[in-house]
């Protein structure tokens, strides 16, 4: 959805020269990666900062490192960086001020989460009070920090030197500047061996071949005050892991951090993949629900490496139990979890061997997690039977790689969406009879998103003879049919499956009359193009002359060659003619961009973008009914995948009267462009078509972009999977783009010859039917 700067003329006078100019440099990406009410955060933000009085310096600098602090992490990140500034006001200056706003996408990008870097922005403020002097030197060496360290090491190595150089501001400004030999100590100690934000993407990679699928995952940092961070855990479908790990010794060798994060994430997505139940924690003891959950893990293990046998050693070598260790609950747990694990780990004990036996002679029942809370409470009851001491805090698991297994449990004040799948979940469509509709009780606060809806084959009139049905007399349209369709994910390569959601929606009618007033409008123009549509509608058979092979022979061109053959020249061979029948077997969709911007109004014109859009395709619509083409014209817009709302003005097999005109003449512009799901939506109508040649014809005045989408690529790749899925059924697709930048990425959406940029948007109404007319001559 494009907005123009010009709107905002106020805002850019307050600014003044500098801040002005740096506003429009960077406009282009600010609109693509903020909403529109991110927009007008993002514009007060810099007015606000303009208003305290300390230069433009800042305020350029704000301008500059906002949108990609928002692509990073949410429009919501930028308020909390505008918060912290508006804070750090009073205690520093506009430079230092200027270089945390430049510095802020290296923090966004190297945190990546919007609770991490809203610890950051506590940690400048503390730092601030603590060592002003620092908080300069330090942001100049961010990246070198950041790559290094994670955010509870940056926090502890910050306050250490603030502690060690609390009075001597020429040690502080050389400790943050790393260039005193305790900085670099401290920072070699703090130091972590594998940080979570340089290797989430190849741990992505690494699940969705196993799985094929995607996994949601997160950074958490618990280490401000100790080198130990959270442990992994599954929580709202997602994957939080610690920001980094470790190299870890074990008496099987060296594990680096990578192997250990691929065993977390390979461990909690088999929990996500076969954990498809919560059990309830009613009346367990925190024994049983410990050894319930060793069970578990055991059981989504056994499972993942019957399908991927690979997995044994990563995990296996991350257990070193052994049998001598029997001081205490957590040991024996230890060497459970271990004994379920690996078959050559030799343990003479008899809880042990009697739990190998059982999970062994249970393994027919290790699809269903009711195996774990039967044999768990067995073996909880053994080991109350040692009279050993146990602690549910002290007595965890050794094993680095295992979460914390509540996502194992259904506690009563947990909801249950963690265990629900709410992109799978379809709503029912149930056909009823008459007496069934009438005999059920209405619920009268259920909405257009209910679970079930029930649906009469014919409409219900009421007993008074009104002449209308109830649906006429509510005047409320029944909730559209959703279809659901894939997403493409560049950068995991793979499709989100069910991702997005199309809604039919039915169109608001207008007056015909405007319509009719287009028509008189061009005039001139459909004279000119009469002609074409001449020329373009001759069908039935036609006469092919000088052919080599044909039906019957070409008189005049018998003679030509006998006089040839006279005069002792090589005669033309070509005397034949051939009848051909010609048909125009073609269908032709005209999809229509109806964002919020086409209601911006065209540079030296008072018309609408959506204006002459509509113009133009009243033109093409009147050319296509006189050659006899079948045509439908489409709209759409969007509010996030979830509501790509589509218009059918026309369908193929409706005549082009009054009532298509009219719901042309009440089209309107709204909301954002997701442009995939909709070519998809459209692609599908397409198929049905018993045309040998079909043609989608895409009219739009930007790229594609939506309100939940911040990557500007994202949804350009999606557009382009979906030109490439319509191409291989058949359908060729071509875009008619009134963005006059479109040429940065239109190509490589529809490829290099399947587009055409109206840098004249006046001129729109007269290129859309020419250009038709060149493309299926």
């Amino acid at each position: 959805m494009a907005i123009e700067l010009e709107k905002y003329q106020d805002i850019l006078d307050e600014l003044g020269d500098h801040a002005g100019e740096v506003l429009r440099a960077s406009w282009g990406e600010a609109a693509r990666v903020f909403g529109p009410r991110g927009l007008e955060a993002y514009l007060r933000g810099a007015t606000s900062l303009k208003s305290l009085g300390r230069g433009t310096d800042l305020v350029a600098s704000f301008i500059q490192s906002a949108p990609a602090v928002a692509r990073e992490l949410g429009e919501d990140a930028v308020s909390d960086l505008i918060a912290a500034a508006i804070r750090m006001y009073s205690k520093t200056s506009a430079t230092v001020i200027s270089l945390f706003f430049s510095s802020s996408p290296i923090a966004a990008s190297r945190l990546g989460d919007p609770e991490l870097f809203r610890s950051y922005l506590h940690l400048i403020d503390t730092l601030l009070a603590q060592a002003p002097r620092g908080v300069r030197p330090m942001l100049d060496h961010l990246g070198t920090l950041l790559g290094q360290l994670t955010l509870g090491g940056l926090r502890r190595w910050a306050l250490w030197g603030a502690q060690a150089h609390k009075a001597d501001f020429d040690a502080q400004a050389r400790y943050f500047g790393l260039e005193s030999p305790e900085s670099l100590g401290v920072l070699q100690k703090e130091r972590k061996g594998t940080l979570f934000v340089d290797v989430q993407r190849r741990i992505g990679m690494y699940l969705r071949a196993l799985w094929g699928r995607d996994f949601f995952m997160r950074p958490t940092s618990g280490d401000f005050e100790q080198r130990e961070g959270y442990r992994p855990y599954i929580e709202g479908y997602i994957i939080h892991l610690p920001d980094a790990y470790d190299d870890l010794e074990t008496p099987s060798g060296k594990t680096d951090g990578v192997d250990l994060y691929r065993a977390a994430c390979a461990h909690a997505a088999a929990h996500q993949m076969y954990t498809k139940d919560p059990l309830s924690a009613e009346a367990l003891t925190p024994l049983q629900m410990a050894v319930i959950g060793i069970i578990e893990d055991a059981r989504v293990e056994q499972l993942a490496i019957n399908s991927f046998p690979g997995l044994a050693p990563l995990w296996q070598k991350l257990h070193h139990a052994t049998p001598d260790r029997n001081a205490s609950i957590g040991d024996y747990l230890d060497r459970i979890a271990r004994a379920l694990l690996d078959p050559d780990y030799a343990d003479p004990d008899p809880l042990i061997v009697k739990a190998r036996l059982l999970f062994a002679g249970h393994a027919h029942l290790l699809a269903s997690n009711q195996l774990a809370w039967d044999l768990g409470v067995t073996l909880a009851h053994d080991l109350m039977q040692m009279q050993l001491p146990y602690s549910p805090h002290t007595d965890v698991l050794n094993a680095p790689y295992r979460d914390d297994n509540r996502y194992l449990w259904d506690f009563d004040e947990v909801s249950d969406f963690a265990h629900a799948e709410p992109w799978k979940e379809k709503q029912v469509r149930k056909h009823v009879s008459l007496m069934e509709f009438a005999n059920e009780v209405e619920v009268e606060n259920a909405g257009d998103d209910a679970q079930e809806i029930w649906v009469l084959s014919s409409e219900l009139f009421p007993y008074e003879d009104l002449g209308k049905s109830y649906n006429e007399l509510e005047g409320k349209e029944p909730p559209p049919q959703p279809y659901h369709y894939a997403e493409w994910d560049y950068q995991m390569q793979l499709e989100r499956p069910d991702w997005c959601t199309v809604l039919e929606k039915h169109p608001k009618p207008g007056e015909v009359e405007v319509i009719d007033d287009i028509v008189v409008k061009y005039k001139p123009i459909i004279g000119r193009l009469k002609y074409l549509i001449e020329a373009m509608q001759p069908q039935g058979v036609q006469r092919l002359r000088k052919q080599e092979d044909g039906d019957e022979i070409d008189l005049n061109a018998a003679v030509r060659a006998m006089i040839e053959m006279r005069m002792g020249e090589q005669p033309d061979p070509r005397f034949m003619m051939r009848n051909v029948r010609k048909v125009r077997d073609l269908s032709v969709l005209l999809l229509i961009d109806l964002s919020e911007s086409t209601n911006d109004p065209v540079l030296g014109s008072d018309n609408t973008v959506l204006q002459l859009a509509r113009e133009a395709t009243v033109l093409l619509a009147d050319a296509l009914d006189k050659i006899g083409d079948p045509f439908a014209i489409h709209g759409f817009d969007s509010n996030g995948r979830h509501d790509v709302e589509y218009f059918r003005f026309k369908d193929f097999d409706a005549s082009y009267n009054d009532l298509p005109k009219s719901r042309l003449a009440g089209m309107r512009g709204q909301l954002s462009t997701r442009m995939g799901a909709a070519m998809r939506h459209a692609g599908s109508i397409l198929k049905r078509r018993p045309s040998n040649k079909k043609l989608l014809l895409v009219v739009t005045d930007g790229e594609p972009a939506d309100n939940d989408v911040r990557d500007p690529q994202y949804l350009r790749f999606d557009a382009k999977k979906a030109v490439e899925e319509l191409t291989r059924v058949g359908i060729t697709t071509y875009c008619l783009s009134l963005d006059p930048r479109a040429d940065q990425y239109v190509s490589r959406i529809f490829g290099a010859r399947n587009y055409m940029v109206v840098d004249h948007v006046q001129r729109l109404p007269e290129k859309l039917p020419l250009l038709y007319m060149g493309l299926t001559r």
